[in-house]
């Protein structure tokens, strides 16, 4: 069964090179980084909202929507 990740769950850089590229982890690739700024121009840039959060020192993760009224 494939693995299932939704908002809030960190992805790790490894994790996402393995998954995403199937690559061996070098270390040094900046492929991740590289890919991560390119989605955060087509999907947080236009609309003015940060879905793309670094957690630093862990990895990435989606932001998990607030509803109206919960905040």
């Amino acid at each position: 069964m494939p693995e299932v990740f939704g908002p809030g769950q960190v992805l790790t850089r490894t994790h996402i090179l393995e998954h995403v590229w199937d690559f061996a982890y070098d270390g040094v690739s900046n492929v991740v980084d590289q890919y991560i700024a390119y989605l955060r121009r087509k999907i947080d840039r236009p609309f003015g909202v940060k879905h793309l959060e670094t957690v630093r020192g862990a990895g990435y993760r989606l932001r998990v929507p607030v509803p109206p009224g919960a905040g």
